[in-house]
C-alpha cells in the first residue's frame, strides 16, 4: 500500500501505567524523587509498572475493515483510545488521517445531565461537526435511534440499549472518513443490531472501520484483516478466517482440562423406525432444470490443521447417501448423511462429535453435534476402540461457492468438556450452482401456499 492510502499508521506504540500499593506511595512518588534529585542522588521508584500495550505496530490502509480480537485486558480499549485521540501513548507513534468517529465505552461523550438533544448537539459537536451541520443531520440522527419521546429525557434514565442507539445514531451521521467500534453492538436488540449492520456495510464500501469484538463470527464476516492482541502485544495479523482459528485454538488449549473418569460402552439403543423423508413439491422439476443446486464434495483431508489435548483423532469425514454409499456429488435438497469416524486415544466417558459447515469466510452456516440425543446414555469408549458420529439431513440449497466442514470430537457436556480434536476443513465443497437460493441456505419446503381469504 502506497503512503497516501495510509490513514492509521502505529509505530511501535506502547503504554504504561504506575500501579501504585498504598496510596501514600502516589504522594512519595510525585515529591520525594524530585528532592532527591536535587540533592544529586537517583530517585528512587514508588511503583510498579503495567504495560496496556507494548510494541504494537501495523498500519490500515483507506477502505479497509480491521478486526481487532484479543482476551478482556489484553489492551483493545487502551488501543482503540489511543487512535481516538483520547488517551496518550508512553512510546512510539500514531498517525492518522481524517476524521474518526468512535463508539467506545457505553455513554462515553455523554453527560448524564442533558437531554439526547443535549448530547446530540454536544456530541456531534465533539466529533467535529459545525452548528449548521448538526441541525441538518439531527431529523435523520432521531429516526435512526428511535427512542421516541426519551430523546428529551436526561441520559441518566436511558437504559444501556438506549444509550447505544443514541451514540450509534450520533457516530453513523457525522460523515466520518474512519469509524471505530468497540462491543458497542453486543447490548442492542436484534432489530437495531440490523440496522446497524447494514449501516456498517454501507460505510465499508467507501470508508475505514476498526471492529473491536468477541464474535469472531463477525469479524470473519465484516473484516478484511484480523489483528490478534494478548497481554498488550500483537500474537498475529492475517486473513481473519486464519486469525479467528489460531485465536479459537489458543483458547481452548488454555481453558480446558484432563478428563480421567472412564465408563464401559452402554448396550446399543433400540434401532429407531426412520421417519418418512419429506420432499419439496418443486424438487422434480429443479432437479431436472438448470435451477438445479449441485455440490461437488472433496475428498476427507487427514492433514488439515488442528488443535486438541489428543485422547482421540478425527480419522474420516464423508457424506453418504441412504444406503450407506460414500458420496462424491450431493444434490440440494436431498437425503444426506454426514459420517465422521474417529479413533480413541484414551478411555472416553461420553464423547461428543459435532461439524459446523462454513462458508469461505469461515462463518457457521449451520451445525450439530450428538450430546443431546445422548445425553441420558452416552456412548463410553475405551482407548483403540472406533466411534462414529452419523447425522441424517436434507442437505440444504447452498448458494454459489465454496464451503468447509469443520468437525471435532470431545469428552464430557456440552458447556463442560475437553476438547480432543478440532479439525479445520476437514472436508471442502463447492456449490455449483443455484437459482433459488434466497440468503445463505435455501431449505426445501414442504408446503407452499398462496390464497385469499
Amino acid at each position: 500500500m502506497s503512503s497516501e492510502d495510509i490513514v492509521i499508521d502505529v509505530d511501535d506504540l506502547s503504554k504504561c501505567y504506575p500501579v501504585y500499593e498504598r496510596p501514600q506511595d502516589r504522594l512519595k512518588q510525585s515529591l520525594l524523587p524530585r528532592l532527591q534529585r536535587m540533592l544529586g542522588r537517583e530517585g528512587r521508584q514508588y511503583y510498579r509498572e503495567y504495560w496496556a500495550l507494548r510494541g504494537v505496530s501495523f498500519q490500515v490502509a483507506r477502505g479497509e475493515t480491521i478486526g481487532i480480537i484479543g482476551r478482556n485486558g489484553s489492551g483493545k480499549s487502551t488501543l482503540l483510545q489511543m487512535i481516538c485521540g483520547t488517551l496518550s501513548q508512553t512510546a512510539g507513534t500514531l498517525r492518522t488521517k481524517g476524521r474518526i468517529a468512535a463508539l467506545l465505552e457505553l455513554g462515553s461523550g455523554f453527560n448524564p445531565e442533558f437531554t439526547g438533544h443535549e448530547n446530540i448537539y454536544m456530541n456531534a459537536s465533539l466529533l467535529g461537526l459545525t452548528q449548521e451541520e448538526i441541525e441538518a443531520q439531527y431529523d435523520k440522527i432521531v429516526a435512526f435511534a428511535d427512542i421516541g419521546d426519551f430523546i428529551h429525557q436526561p441520559i441518566k434514565t436511558y437504559s444501556s440499549g438506549m444509550m447505544v442507539r443514541l451514540a450509534f445514531a450520533v457516530v453513523a451521521h457525522v460523515n466520518a472518513d474512519i469509524l471505530v467500534v468497540d462491543e458497542a453492538l453486543a447490548v442492542g436488540d436484534a432489530f437495531f443490531t440490523q440496522k446497524c449492520m447494514r449501516f456498517l456495510r454501507e460505510f465499508m464500501k467507501t470508508g475505514t472501520v476498526l471492529f473491536v469484538s468477541h464474535d469472531t463470527s463477525a469479524v470473519r464476516s465484516l473484516c478484511s484483516r484480523a489483528i490478534w492482541l494478548e497481554k498488550g502485544m500483537v500474537v498475529e495479523e492475517g486473513p481473519p478466517k486464519e486469525v479467528c482459528e489460531r485465536y479459537l485454538e489458543a483458547f481452548y488449549e488454555e481453558q480446558q482440562g484432563h478428563g480421567t473418569t472412564t465408563r464401559r460402552r452402554t448396550a446399543p439403543q433400540a434401532t429407531q423406525a426412520r421417519p418418512p423423508i419429506l420432499r419439496d413439491q418443486r424438487d422434480a422439476f429443479i432437479n431436472h432444470s438448470n435451477l438445479r443446486n449441485d455440490l461437488k464434495i472433496f475428498q476427507f483431508d487427514p492433514e488439515r490443521a488442528g488443535f486438541g489435548k489428543g485422547g482421540a483423532e478425527i480419522t474420516q469425514v464423508e457424506f453418504r447417501d441412504l444406503d450407506a454409499h460414500p458420496l462424491s456429488w450431493v444434490v440440494g435438497g436431498e437425503p444426506v448423511v454426514l459420517r465422521i469416524t474417529a479413533q480413541a486415544h484414551q478411555p472416553l466417558h461420553s464423547p461428543i462429535i459435532g461439524f459446523y459447515v462454513k462458508d469461505r469466510l469461515g462463518q457457521p452456516v449451520f451445525g450439530d453435534n450428538t450430546f443431546l440425543s445422548h445425553m441420558d446414555s452416552p456412548v463410553a469408549c475405551e482407548a483403540g476402540e472406533t466411534v462414529v458420529a452419523e447425522f441424517e439431513f436434507q442437505m440444504p440449497r447452498l448458494a454459489p461457492g465454496d464451503y468447509s466442514i469443520t468437525v471435532a470430537i470431545a469428552d464430557g457436556t456440552q458447556h463442560d468438556h475437553v476438547q480432543h480434536h478440532w479439525m479445520h476443513d476437514a472436508i471442502l465443497f463447492r456449490s455449483e450452482s443455484s437459482n433459488v437460493v434466497s440468503g445463505f441456505v435455501g431449505i426445501p419446503m414442504q408446503h407452499i401456499r398462496l390464497h385469499t381469504e
